[in-house]
């Protein structure tokens, strides 16, 4: 089985994080014969980006987060 790792780049991504994680894994789930993670770059938000991270990565195994103190 095939892996598929997406990394994605935040930065005060509050607003579009749940639309993005819910259409992104529907689409990855509709792929056969493949798993796939998520990870989530927070490059120094200053809103509940990394809230937010930090609840999908609780709620979902294949959701990981990074979180950097200030953007770089």
């Amino acid at each position: 089985m095939n892996k598929i790792s997406v990394v994605v780049p935040c930065f005060n991504e509050e607003e579009v994080l749940s639309v993005f994680y819910k259409k992104t894994s529907e689409v990855l789930n509709e792929i056969e014969d493949i798993t796939y993670e998520l990870l989530f770059v927070d490059d120094g938000s200053k809103d509940h980006t990394k809230d937010i991270l930090r609840a999908l990565s609780l709620k979902d195994d294949r959701c990981e987060f990074i979180s950097f103190s200030r953007n770089f």
